[in-house]
């Protein structure tokens, strides 16, 4: 059916993918066909122009790059994704072949200005304290070098704009282990990195058993080292820098997973045993969302396709999958994509011979969630994962046929050995339906690899109105956001799931949504894992699949997640369980106190309150939720930064009727040891500021700090000219610069509104004894107050609008605060 389109996906539309005059899907498809048909003869350019249109128009589009740069004179990649290798040695080659770290630098650097995300393998790389021959010293180990590879992506902006996502990989035996895991802990560290451990079967076993596991490398040990127990085993032709209990390694591992949401796990040896290209080939590494395992120098080539595009007659008795019109556009798919591996602008030469010698590629789905939906089957039961799976089993079966055609047509890839290729028992290729395997020992096949499940989240806003990302479940049937206009305001906007818009314009009644209507948040983690294990077996590559984990989810439940994915021959496993992380920072909330009733008098007696100006007599006992910024701002001495922490406590009250518990900020401080003998008087201000904080007068005292003067020109921040332009601020002095940094943190959380006046006000009593299941609700209009406030879920700072709220959500980061999404990889 045909719906109006949402104002979302005109805006990710035009900001993302259109180029010129465009200003409509149909404009973006012609110019991509066109610039793919170039790929073939001359003469049949015209003809394969119009088929990979119509095949758009279908459902089958490429990944974000291609729909960006296709048909473009943009030296941009088509390509979103590469691996690059990294050796252990400065510069040139060391001695397994793979780049010294600075050249690695330099071609990540200019494959993420051409607009490709980059993930690695650091485990090369010798650990802290080896010794180094040549100079006579010692090494800093690869999290030392990490930091260099983020300030390099955050530094380089790539082609249209798009910021360089990069995957940082350290094998489960390095020595620095235990560094590579907790690094993100520190504020500001790795932003532009996600981060996951290779673990071998081996150490899963060793776990699993409760035995001891050695954290080897190659590179001798300092001296020290060595007085401390390391030792060299000539079998291995490797030092053992430390013994450590499988155990113990894990649990550091899964805590950081539970309580910080990474790292994440590739399972190494599921992917290579699973590998059609296991004789030449020896996978350490995956693209940054972990959906493509590669070798070095290998790329992400790939295209969705839209499967709610193949439901017919949504939600009703006679609902279907149109599984003819699903096979015809997979097998267009697979020529398409043949096709950008000779159009794309190739960031390296190395990336362009291992391209052209194995010719991967990656058809796969989105929008499986709401096609489920729209079909009547609820994502979390049997029939819905065996949906899932007959989907992805004709997607590999057409898929492989097609490239058997363009082997036919264009001849096999390079590297392709029929015998080693189909026959070694364990690989994917070794398990295709026998009819297939034949025609592949006769023929050959064009492409090594040919499947893959990304995260789709721009494409899927532009090209699919909104439809479930990739094989994801729907997060949420609609949500409000955020639009700064040209004059600086901002305009709210609904953004509403696909399926849920389908099914309104249908005539159904949205207040009492059908049984299939179960969103991520509803479905439990195994769940999330049974439709993963339906799938894997049918996709060459991998998932890229977030198992959302409820936030009081036992941590050893939590942990036997990870073991069942691997025993299930999964090749990775990301998981996110929402807590109280604002920022880099790790807050436990302080245990609930009995409820105390309230006096009868106070609730006779109705007044709005604003929960700043409540005061409380002392600061809270235990732990209380903090956020964390960091603020650079610049003087006439140069730059300046530091650390402000921020504590809040939860105050309740009733609004309309109903209880309601908003956070208010009581205690403001810069950790110790950061600020030097000129900003000495930060630390008192923030003392006052608390102690007005719990007095009732914050918004006053941040008003007033905002009129000190000292004859300075400070500037911070940013505000936007009457067109929408946004220039610098400056304020007087360095206390009003700060004030107005901590007003901007207030006003994204959404306590104050810009004059400083509070946005929520309660009724009746409000109390700091607050019950840790009070319902968030309120009714009219200030119940959009509230849930734009309350229903945010902690992350990372969203670059867009400031508010800590990005999480993971389906492989991308996703703020729940205005919808933003970030690197998808």
């Amino acid at each position: 059916m045909s719906l109006k389109q949402q104002t979302i996906s005109q805006d990710v539309l035009l900001e993302k993918y259109a180029k010129g005059n465009e200003a409509t899907e149909d404009g973006i498809f012609k110019r991509v066909a066109d610039g793919l048909a170039k790929a073939e003869e001359p003469k049949n350019q015209a003809k394969y122009s119009q088929i990979f249109y119509e095949n758009m128009k279908k459902g089958g589009i490429g990944a974000g790059r291609i729909m960006s740069s296709a048909g473009t004179d943009i030296k941009a990649t088509l390509i979103n994704c590469f691996v690059q290798p990294v050796g252990d040695c400065i510069q040139g080659s060391d001695d397994d072949g793979y780049p010294g770290i600075y050249d690695a630098l330099r071609e990540a650097a200019e494959t993420m200005r051409r607009g490709g995300g980059v993930g690695y393998n650091f485990s090369h790389i010798r650990p802290k304290n080896a010794f180094v021959k040549g100079t006579h010293s010692y090494a800093s180990g690869p999290c030392s070098y990490m930091d260099v590879f983020d300030a390099s992506c955050r530094t380089v902006e790539s082609a249209g704009a798009r910021r360089g996502a990069q995957m940082g990989i350290l094998r489960i035996d390095h020595p620095d282990i235990l560094e590579f895991i907790t690094a993100k802990r520190t504020p500001g560290r790795w932003n532009n990195f996600n981060v996951s451990v290779g673990v071998t079967g081996d150490f899963m076993k060793a776990v699993a058993n409760n035995e001891s596991w050695d954290l080897v490398h190659k590179a001798e040990p300092s001296k020290k080292l060595i007085e401390d127990g390391a030792f060299y085993s000539e079998i291995e032709e490797k030092w053992t820098y430390e013994t450590v209990q499988a155990i113990d390694l894990w649990d550091a591992v899964m805590r950081s997973a539970y309580d910080f949401a990474e790292p994440g796990i590739i399972f190494l040896d599921n992917i290579n045993q699973d590998n059609n290209l296991h004789y030449c080939e020896n996978i350490e590494a995956t693209n940054p969302c972990g959906e493509q395992p590669l070798s070095p120098y290998a790329c992400c080539d790939l295209g969705p396709v839209i499967l709610t595009k193949f439901v017919r007659d949504p939600f009703t008795s006679e609902a279907s999958f149109d599984w003819a019109s699903f096979e015809e556009v997979v097998a267009v798919q697979v020529r398409m994509l043949d096709n950008v591996l000779e159009t794309t602008h190739w960031p390296l030469e190395e990336q362009k011979i291992e391209a052209m010698n194995k010719r991967r590629v990656g058809v796969g789905f989105t929008g499986l969630g709401d096609a489920l939906i729209m079909l009547g089957i609820a994502y979390n039961s049997e029939e819905g994962c065996a949906m899932g799976k007959q989907i992805a089993k004709v997607m590999r079966n057409n898929a492989y046929l097609a490239s058997v055609e363009l082997a036919i047509e264009r001849g096999p890839f390079p590297l392709f050995d029929a015998q080693k290729y189909l026959d070694n028992g364990h690989s994917f290729a070794s398990r295709l339906p026998d009819h297939i395997k034949d025609l592949i020992r006769k023929h050959g096949i064009r492409n090594s690899h040919l499947l893959s499940i990304a995260p789709t989240g721009t494409v899927s806003l532009a090209f699919a109105d909104n439809a479930s990302n990739g094989l994801e479940p729907a997060f949420s049937w609609f949500y409000d956001r955020k639009k700064r206009m040209q004059d600086g305001s901002h305009s709210m906007y609904r953004v509403e799931d696909h399926a849920y818009r389908v099914y309104r314009e249908l005539g159904g009644d949205v207040t009492n949504l059908p049984p299939a209507f179960v969103s991520a948040l509803e479905m439990s983690v195994n769940d999330h894992l049974a439709m993963m294990k339906a799938i894997q077996p049918y996709i060459d590559t991998s998932l890229s699949k977030t198992v959302n984990i409820p936030a009081d989810y036992p941590y050893e439940d939590f942990k036997s997640v990870y073991m069942q994915a691997w025993k299930a021959g999964l090749k990775g496993c990301a998981t996110y369980r929402p807590n109280n992380i604002l920022g880099s920072v790790l807050s436990v909330a302080a245990p609930a106190k009995e409820k105390k009733p309230e006096p009868q008098a106070l609730e006779d007696n109705l007044q709005n309150i604003d929960p700043n100006k409540v005061v409380i007599e002392k600061r809270p006992e235990g732990a209380l939720n903090a956020v964390a910024e960091k603020l650079s701002y610049y003087t006439k001495e140069g730059k300046k930064s530091l650390y402000l922490n921020i504590s809040f406590m939860p105050v309740e009250g009733v609004l309309g009727g109903k209880k309601v518990v908003v956070d208010r900020p009581v205690e403001f401080f810069i950790p110790v040891g950061q600020a030097g003998e000129s900003q000495q008087w930060i630390s008192s201000a923030m003392r006052l500021l608390s102690l007005s904080a719990r007095g009732g007068m914050l918004s006053r005292a941040l008003n007033d700090m905002r009129k000190v003067v000292d004859n300075q020109s400070i500037r911070l921040g940013e505000k936007a000219k009457e067109d929408g332009t946004l220039i610098p601020q400056f304020h007087d002095s360095e206390v009003a610069a700060i004030a107005f940094a901590i007003q901007r943190i207030l006003i994204k959380r959404g306590l104050m509104n810009e004059d400083g006046e509070p946005l929520v006000k309660l009724s009746a009593h409000i109390t700091s004894d607050v019950d840790a299941n009070a319902t968030l609700a309120a009714s009219g209009e200030t119940q959009k107050v509230i849930e734009s406030v309350n229903t945010v879920m902690a992350g990372k700072k969203c670059p867009e609008c400031g508010a800590h709220a990005v999480i993971k959500k389906d492989g991308c980061e996703y703020c729940t605060s205005c919808g933003h999404i970030g690197s998808c990889g």
